[in-house]
């Protein structure tokens, strides 16, 4: 029996260890009673799935500008001094963010930091928060700095994270059945590679005319192969980004006469979307019925 306890207490510190991983980094020290935990997300990404963990519980901010590009943004000295201040900054990644480092610089003592990537499945597309898993973790993770930072509040936000995961779930299936049985598999998308996770997991081809952000010039050889591929294929329907210039899609439809339809990354979103607090899971939905009419999908 006492040759197995190395063993037994290897796996206990390698529990242990995972456990901690899981905390977001710096101190958890709690509000003071009675405030509010305020919270600060890079992007709309973190920003609307903090909301929805938070509910009217904690003051959730956001450092991007609505329909402002993600990968670019330039932080103001404003965003320094909000990080500063508080409670809770969520991030998505260094790659999909690369001046969150120059943030992360200004975060208080006792800022709690949530890395949303840390949490998701390893990809090759760093966009994780397409895959309905990946965003149950990501909740997961902001559920666990409220409830450190407020923890007189854990009751309410473990049950809106249970009815987030739940949404999740009926989304992931309503995606598995309303892609299962399509005229077309092969997903055009006129804007950069945002949407692997997601195609990937509903058995579907994805052809983007950019990397993995918007920052690339997109060649005129570029622009021929596609609307070569698009007439090669008989491509009925291209889809493109709602906050992305209409140019590319407009001079892509004229040459080959598909229809354009709108996909949505989440993580910048029009500022009527942001007024009106449209959620991860509507934007969601918005693209399960592009795609259901873009590659004629059956009822």
């Amino acid at each position: 029996m006492k040759k197995h306890i190395p063993a037994v207490l290897f796996l206990l510190l390698a529990a242990g260890v995972w456990w901690l991983s899981l905390a977001p980094r710096r101190h958890q020290v709690p509000v003071t009673q009675g405030e509010k935990p305020r919270v600060v997300a890079s992007g709309y990404v973190p920003y609307t799935l903090a909301r929805q963990i938070a509910g009217d519980r904690a003051d959730v901010a956001m450092l991007l500008p609505a329909n402002a590009e993600p990968h670019s943004f330039e932080p103001t000295p404003g965003a320094l001094v909000n990080v500063k201040n508080a409670d809770i900054f969520v991030y998505v990644s260094d790659r999909i963010e690369p001046w969150a480092k120059d943030v992360l610089s200004a975060a208080g003592k006792n800022t709690a930091v949530v890395q949303a990537a840390q949490y998701a499945a390893a990809s090759d597309d760093p966009h994780v928060w397409m895959d309905f898993q990946n965003a149950k973790k990501i909740a997961r993770a902001i559920a666990f700095a409220l409830e450190q930072k407020d923890p007189n509040h854990k009751t309410a936000y473990e049950q809106n994270l249970q009815a987030f995961e739940q949404e999740m779930d009926a989304l992931d299936q309503s995606f598995q059945t309303g892609l299962a049985s399509c005229q077309s598999r092969e997903v055009v998308h006129v804007g950069h590679l945002a949407f692997r996770n997601l195609t990937d997991r509903y058995g579907l081809s994805l052809s983007a005319l950019a990397g993995s952000s918007h920052d690339g010039e997109n060649s005129v050889r570029q622009l021929a192969e596609l609307i070569k591929f698009i007439k090669k294929n008989h491509i009925r329907a291209i889809f493109t980004e709602e906050t992305l210039s209409p140019r590319l899609s407009a001079a892509v439809a004229a040459e080959t006469g598909v229809e354009v339809l709108p996909l949505y990354t989440v993580e910048h979103v029009s500022k009527k979307d942001f007024d009106q607090g449209v959620t991860y899971g509507e934007l969601m939905r918005r693209n399960l019925e592009s795609l259901r009419r873009g590659l004629s999908c059956q009822a």
